[in-house]
């Protein structure tokens, strides 16, 4: 199960109901957070949930809205005791960024780890998940993620049986380790079936509509993605400052052929975005105005899906 929470839909700045961007995500008793604009903790509060425990945070570039709630998010880590190490992954310039917002978080209980991204398209693999950032188009160098969780094929009691593999190696060839025993190497192939179908999360925001954004978005469970404007004569200012609209999310979305699109990183002009929605239903049926703090349970193929709205 991966519960995924859009803590914020705002662009540029905070509103009385609407905080910044950011979206943190639950796995394997691991947390993920993408962006920590100004008032990612409060919206974290709202939503019951700790920054205690965060594993990794990814930020999509460095533009105040996407990463000036950092200081005060590691204060209240180092407030709350935590004592692990935390890793933080970005596009170049990360650590220098970092440096600089710590002028005012200066000691903290537990290291950073910084690492850059310096590819266009990488991955970064994790215990039971991976995550894929690629190269978005801003005006600023900036990414968007995936969050992959690949699933193998069932245990084959009879294929390890026929096999002559001792029942001692069939959890470890069921977790996907190799086991060396008597001279006789036993892979996790010859006791698993076809891999099943994992899960995929794609986020991506600040960005005009790219090639790239469609191939890595492609299949996905769920695409979350900027829809800043909604108004149609705002198609211009969106190409002028690399930004994109409702529509377009919804073109990538069709694109990718994903099973349903969160637009979100509302321009603080567009008060109500649901207004919108219909025309681009017309696009991409599966699409939702999201609001801050939806959150959904995405499971496995076999088990039944959650929504908290």
């Amino acid at each position: 199960m991966l519960d995924v929470c859009l803590l914020g839909t705002g662009g540029m700045m905070p509103l009385p109901y609407r905080w910044l961007t950011s979206l943190m995500m639950r796995y394997n008793g691991k947390s993920i957070l993408i962006d920590c604009g100004e008032g990612t903790q409060i919206a974290m509060k709202e939503k019951g949930w700790s920054p205690k425990p965060i594993d990794i945070i990814c930020f999509t570039h460095y533009h105040a809205d996407h990463i000036s709630g950092l200081p005060g998010m590691l204060l209240t880590m180092g407030n709350a005791e935590r004592k692990a190490p935390l890793l933080l992954l970005g596009p170049k310039g990360l650590g220098r960024v970092v440096a600089a917002l710590r002028v005012i978080a200066p000691e903290l209980p537990f290291e950073i780890e910084c690492v850059e991204i310096t590819e266009p398209e990488q991955s970064f693999f994790f215990d039971g998940f991976r995550i894929e950032a690629f190269k978005v188009n801003h005006n600023v160098l900036c990414y968007g993620y995936s969050i992959v969780i690949e699933r193998a094929g069932k245990f084959k009691r009879e294929r390890a049986e026929e096999s002559g593999i001792p029942m001692k190696f069939w959890s470890l060839l069921q977790k996907g380790q190799t086991v060396e025993w008597e001279g006789k190497r036993f892979t996790p192939d010859m006791v698993l079936g076809e891999p099943r179908k994992g899960l995929k999360v794609t986020y991506c925001t600040d960005t005009r509509p790219t090639d790239g954004i469609v191939e890595n978005a492609a299949g996905a469970d769920l695409f979350i993605c900027e829809g800043m404007y909604g108004e149609p004569d705002k198609l211009v200012k969106a190409k002028e400052y690399k930004h994109m609209t409702m529509y377009e999310a919804a073109h990538l979305a069709k694109r990718a052929k994903v099973s349903e699109l969160w637009l979100t990183h509302y321009s603080p002009s567009l008060l109500h975005p649901e207004e919108f929605m219909p025309r681009v239903r017309k696009i991409f049926p599966k699409a939702v105005a999201a609001r801050d703090g939806r959150t959904v349970e995405l499971n496995f193929e076999e088990e039944e899906r959650s929504d908290v709205v």
